[in-house]
């Protein structure tokens, strides 16, 4: 993984020393209220309900084993002992002191992690494939692309203050996307063309919230040296356009959907014609160095199937079916990428315990190359797992309550901190996810249903990506008391599309209910092969909508 240089570390630093005099004069009373906002913004550092909020970038999931210790270590030492993983690879406490937030900073800083552009109005940390590096299925390895991403954007002194803020993600997998690239505000898809060059696909223009939309292709092949520089040139264009009178508006969604995405593309290419085979153009040297961050481990040479492994297998049917459940096939014979699950029942989605924490990372130091991955459905990945140690993750990873075997299916849900943290939030998202999380504590049922995204929001800024979920649930408020709408028919991968609300809203006692009714049309309807997404496409709403409000 990549490792700071001297620039790095200076940068992050001098950051830490900034941020701890900005608060002194904050609670000294030398600094209003109004002024500190910004600086704490630029520092991860949110007012929620109760607490701050403090998020933690993790740049395209990665982590040391050593950055995961350090941050059990802040849990226990600044927290109450958790912390969430988020759907953009973050991981965030939600119970820090204000006065405590530069010695995180400096704790972080010791193991080369920080909270710049975690918030705020600017590009926030780029995202892509968990199993980035290690799929046969991909072009080429996304994460170089995304850490040069990273050096470009940080601190870009045009694009600190945008209309809004600004998110990008990459894949590189033809025919699946596990990073909800399509979402984004810019969406990069490293791709081929005829001629067999490798490039990049850029959309622009998705997003979620209040309005939310799908990215359109901008520029069908782009080459690899011109990435910074076109992406330069999107930022350029949204920076002096986008809407800044109403931050509901101010989104580059709004922008390409206004303009439509062919004069915002032409409009694109203009500007980038400032700005092509200039300074941001890449050298092959500039790429080779980066690429060089991103070296396979020293794996060992091991026959592609393992005797041992196979009759564990047959000896233990729950052990069987986590393998097929929570294991991805890695591009290196006798290897295999492995799920952690953090999605156990009575558990909110994406918390995890600093003993969870340390226990990862010794796990990852045994059996994975000191490395793990934070994906965007909030479970934690080793990557780089021997067939032959496979039992003995399982059974380490079942005593730590994160082998549950539930990967792709309902109760693998994504979920905001919703009301119970978030002051945004219009109502609470945790106890709806507990209370479905009970209502299908059953796996054989679960496997019955089989495939199918659930997302739940807490409010309209849909951090809980509801809108894109086979079944999305959103947390409204009707004259003070919480309810939830449900949308059926969204999809987050390569052929993403936006949920459609099945009607009425629910309260909280109702969701579950509600639930297993459109669960109940589902498995009614469906072919033998197909999954719930579809069959809904199949069969559309109404059987849906006419069962759930049968009663109503």
């Amino acid at each position: 993984m990549y490792v700071y240089d001297q620039y790095d570390q200076q940068i992050v630093d001098d950051r830490v020393a900034q941020f701890r005099d900005q608060t002194q004069r904050y609670l000294a009373g030398d600094l209003a209220e109004e002024e500190f906002l910004p600086l704490r913004l630029q520092n991860g550092l949110y007012i929620q309900r109760h607490a701050p909020m403090f998020r933690i970038a993790v740049p395209y999931g990665m982590l040391s084993s050593n950055q995961m210790r350090k941050l059990a270590h802040l849990a226990r030492t600044y927290d109450r002992n958790y912390a969430h993983f988020t759907t953009r690879h973050n991981a965030q406490f939600n119970w820090p002191k204000l006065e405590d937030v530069p010695d995180m900073l400096a704790e972080l800083a010791s193991v080369q992690m920080h909270a710049i552009q975690t918030s705020g109005n600017c590009i926030r940390n780029t995202s892509t494939d968990q199993f980035a590096g290690v799929t046969a299925e991909e072009i080429e390895d996304p994460r170089p692309w995304a850490e040069l991403i990273r050096q470009w954007s940080t601190f870009h002194p045009e694009f600190a203050f945008l209309p809004r803020k600004f998110k990008i993600a990459i894949n590189a997998t033809p025919g699946v996307d596990r990073a909800a690239t399509q979402a984004h505000d810019v969406g990069v898809y490293i791709v081929k063309n005829d001629a067999g060059e490798v490039g990049f696909s850029i959309l622009a223009g998705g997003g979620q919230g209040r309005t939310p939309i799908l990215g359109a292709i901008i520029k069908d092949f782009l080459p690899k040296e011109h990435l910074l520089s076109y992406l330069e040139a999107v930022l350029r264009v949204y920076n002096r356009l986008g809407r800044r009178d109403n931050k509901f508006k101010a989104r580059i969604k709004i922008l390409v959907r206004a303009l439509t995405p062919e004069v915002f593309s032409q409009m694109v290419e203009e500007e980038w014609n400032h700005l092509k085979d200039g300074y941001n153009t890449l050298t092959q040297e500039e790429i080779d160095r980066v690429k060089s961050a991103f070296t396979l481990p020293d794996y060992k040479d091991l026959p592609a199937e393992n005797a041992d492994f196979e009759a564990k297998k047959a000896e233990d049917k729950v052990f069987a079916n986590w393998v097929a459940r929570n294991t991805h096939p890695h591009k290196v014979p006798g290897y295999v990428a492995v799920t952690l699950t953090l999605k156990e029942t009575g558990v909110a989605p994406g918390d995890c315990t600093d003993e969870q924490m340390d226990n990862m990372a010794d796990m990852a130091d045994k059996y994975s190359f000191g490395e793990l991955r934070i994906s965007h459905f909030q479970n934690v990945i080793l990557a780089d797992v021997e067939l032959s140690d496979l039992y003995a993750v399982w059974q380490e990873a079942k005593a730590m309550g994160f082998a549950t075997p539930n990967l792709g299916l309902l109760t693998d849900m994504i979920c905001c901190p919703g009301g119970d943290f978030c002051a945004l939030a219009n109502a609470k998202s945790i106890p709806i996810a507990k209370q479905i999380q009970e209502r299908f504590d059953n796996l054989d049922y679960l496997y019955d249903i089989g495939e199918l995204e659930l997302n739940i929001s807490g409010c309209m800024n849909a951090c809980g990506h509801h809108h894109v979920g086979n079944i999305g649930i959103l947390g409204v408020d009707k004259k003070g008391a919480e309810f939830y709408q449900i949308s059926l028919g969204g999809q987050s991968g390569v052929n993403a599309n936006i949920g459609k609300i099945i009607g009425p809203s629910f309260g909280e006692a109702d969701i579950a209910d509600a639930l297993e009714k459109i669960i109940n049309v589902y498995l009614e309807n469906r072919t033998e092969e197909e999954r719930f997404i579809d069959t809904f496409d199949r069969i559309g709403m109404q059987p849906f909508k006419t069962r759930v409000y049968a009663n109503a």
